[in-house]
C-alpha cells in the first residue's frame, strides 16, 4: 500500500502470493478475490494518489485526509480477513492447514528487513500527523530517507536512481496536468452555472442527506464501470462537492467515501483496473476473476453503509490533529 496505487499494489503483491498460494494448495478463486479485494486497499491507506488530487481539487487538508482513511482501511481490512477466515472454516478444503513452522528467532531475525520500510513511513506520516511539517516537507524528507536507506542495504545504484527519477517525473506531470484540467473544469462549471442549477433543482426535490449519498453511490458505481479514479474525481468533483457540503457533509468524510466509491470501481467490470491486473497475472477468465471479487465488493460497499451512517469512523482521527 505504501506505492499509493491500487493497480502497483495488486501487481506486486500478486506475482509473490498468487504462485505461492496455489503451491500450498489454496483454492484458485478465493486466491484472487482476496487480492482483487485488498489491492483496492492501496488508495485509503496513506500515501495516497486519489487523496492528494482530492485534497487539491476540494482545498481541504491533505494531512487530515491521510489519517481519516486510518480507521475505514483497518475496519475493510478486518472485513476482508474475517470473511476469508468464515470461508475457511466452513470449508477447510479451499485453505489447507498451515504446515510450516517458525521459531521466534525466525521472526526476529526479519524484523531488520521490514523496519526501514516501517520507520520511513512513521516519520513521514508522524511529521504530517503531529503538525512539524506539511505533506510537501515530509514528502521530502521522505525521498531523503528512502535514498539512504537504499543505500545503505547496498540496493542504489544509478539504473535505480534513474528509473525512481524518472518514474517521480512522471508521476508529478500526470498530477498535475489532471488538477490544471480540473481546474479548467470546475472554473467552466462555474460560468456556465451548471452547479448553482443542479443545487437548486437537488434542492427543489428535498432529497434527505442519505437519499443523496445512496444515488451518489450508484452514479460513482456506474462511472467505476467505464472510467478511472482519476476521471471519476475530476469530472464529477466540480458537481458533487457543493452538493454533499448542502447537505450538511464534510468535505473529509466525502474525501473517504470517494476514495472507497473509487475502490469498488477497481473491482467493478468491464473496466476495474485490478481485475485485469490479475488477468495479466494468471491468465484466468476476466469474468472468472469478477466473479470471485463479488463478496469483496460488497463488504466494500457494507463499509460505505457503516461510514455513512457513522461519520465520526471517518473524522474522529483528524480532530485530534495539531491544528
Amino acid at each position: 500500500a505504501v506505492s499509493g496505487s491500487s493497480a502497483a499494489t495488486t501487481a506486486t503483491v500478486g506475482k509473490i502470493t498468487l504462485p505461492e498460494l496455489e503451491k500450498r494448495g489454496y483454492d484458485k478463486k478465493l486466491s484472487i478475490g482476496s487480492l482483487a479485494g485488498a489491492g483496492t486497499l492501496g488508495f485509503l491507506i496513506p500515501p495516497s494518489m486519489m487523496m492528494l488530487v482530492y485534497g487539491i481539487m476540494a482545498d481541504v487538508s491533505i494531512g487530515k485526509l491521510f489519517i481519516a482513511g486510518f480507521i475505514p482501511g483497518i475496519i475493510i481490512a478486518i472485513a476482508f480477513s474475517a470473511y476469508v477466515i468464515i470461508k475457511s472454516i466452513l470449508n477447510p478444503s479451499i485453505a489447507p492447514p498451515y504446515k510450516e513452522n517458525y521459531t521466534l528467532k525466525d521472526y526476529l531475525e526479519s524484523i531488520p528487513l521490514l523496519a526501514p520500510v516501517f520507520i520511513l513511513v512513521a516519520v513521514v506520516l508522524g511529521s504530517i500527523y503531529a503538525g512539524w511539517a506539511t505533506p510537501t516537507e515530509a514528502a521530502a524528507v521522505g525521498v531523503v530517507g528512502a535514498l539512504f536507506f537504499a543505500w545503505t542495504s547496498k540496493s542504489l545504484d544509478w539504473n535505480v536512481f534513474k528509473t525512481a527519477l524518472m518514474g517521480s517525473v512522471k508521476t508529478s506531470s500526470m498530477i498535475m496536468l489532471i488538477v490544471s484540467g480540473a481546474t479548467y473544469l470546475s472554473v467552466a462549471v462555474g460560468y456556465l452555472g451548471i452547479t448553482r442549477s443542479l443545487s437548486e433543482y437537488i434542492s427543489s426535490l428535498g432529497l434527505s442527506p442519505y437519499v443523496l449519498i445512496f444515488i451518489l453511490s450508484i452514479m460513482y458505481i456506474g462511472m467505476g464501470c467505464l472510467l478511472d479514479g482519476f476521471s471519476m474525481i475530476v469530472m464529477s468533483l466540480p458537481i458533487t462537492l457543493p452538493l454533499v457540503k448542502m447537505a450538511g457533509f464534510d468535505p473529509i468524510w466525502f474525501g473517504i467515501y470517494l476514495v472507497i466509491m473509487i475502490q469498488l470501481a477497481q473491482i467493478t467490470p468491464p473496466v476495474g483496473f485490478n481485475l485485469f491486473v490479475i488477468k495479466g497475472l494468471t491468465e484466468e477468465n476476466i469474468v472468472k476473476i469478477a466473479i470471485s471479487s463479488t463478496p469483496f465488493f460488497i463488504i466494500l460497499s457494507l463499509v460505505t453503509v457503516i461510514i455513512t451512517i457513522f461519520p465520526k469512523i471517518v473524522l474522529y482521527l483528524p480532530s485530534l490533529m495539531v491544528k
